[in-house]
């Protein structure tokens, strides 16, 4: 089985190729570029390198948000438009799940949290248990504080990953100072992370026009016109 996949729901852009268990090759941007700059000359410069003909591809795996609404509809139609031109299915993976999953192996709780503004994060709760993902709790858009909150419910030492963790750390700390946070590494989105969530979750894959985003609030615009 052969997958491209792509990740443009935070500050990186992010596009892999998997082929059975095997990551062919992966190129990650976490720079000022948007991502409609950057995206598909990364998806070139793969096929590129490595020789792949499109048409050789099983699927194509999207994270399919929460995060950034401008980046989620890059990445969305970038996927929509290969995916419809080569004939093949999209497989949705949500965008906390493959951010948990660059720890998979990780004893403590993984919370992947996203900077969503207006003091709020984008988050879950996961527990890795022999390297495959389990859910805690439901994706949630809410303020750190009340996050931090329901957390203490579940566990008294976590660790913690994604773009929310420069914005948040001191005041995650200041909480609980016993819980940790990804190295550098390891604290960004990953299209090889969903890509390889993807491998496991066929069965999830829709034609393109079934593709469905998840936002978990409305946007700013909505917000204002009181939608």
């Amino acid at each position: 089985m052969k997958i491209l996949a792509l990740d443009t729901t935070g500050l990186v852009a992010s596009a892999a190729v998997l082929s059975d268990e095997k990551l062919v090759a992966e190129f990650t941007l976490n720079y000022k570029k948007t991502h409609s700059q950057t995206l598909m000359p990364m998806v070139e410069k793969i096929c590129s390198d490595i020789e792949l003909d499109l048409k050789t591809l099983d699927y194509i795996a999207c994270a399919s948000g929460p995060g950034s609404f401008t980046g989620l509809r890059i990445g969305v139609a970038a996927a929509k438009g290969l995916a419809h031109g080569l004939g093949i299915k999209i497989i949705p993976v949500p965008t906390l799940d493959a951010l948990a999953y660059n720890l998979p192996y990780s004893d403590k709780v993984v919370v992947p949290i996203m900077d969503a503004r207006r003091d709020q994060v984008y988050t879950g709760f996961f527990s890795m248990q022999d390297g495959k993902l389990e859910k805690l709790s439901d994706y949630m858009a809410e303020d750190i504080k009340v996050v931090l909150d329901e957390l203490a419910s579940i566990t008294d030492s976590a660790v913690f990953l994604g773009d929310g963790v420069p914005v948040f750390k001191d005041r995650i700390l200041e909480y609980n100072n016993s819980h940790t946070f990804a190295p550098a590494c390891s604290n960004m989105q990953r299209a090889a992370c969903v890509g390889a969530l993807a491998m496991q979750r066929t069965e999830d894959a829709v034609d393109c026009g079934e593709f469905e985003i998840v936002y978990l609030r409305k946007s700013q615009a909505e917000r204002e016109m009181g939608l």
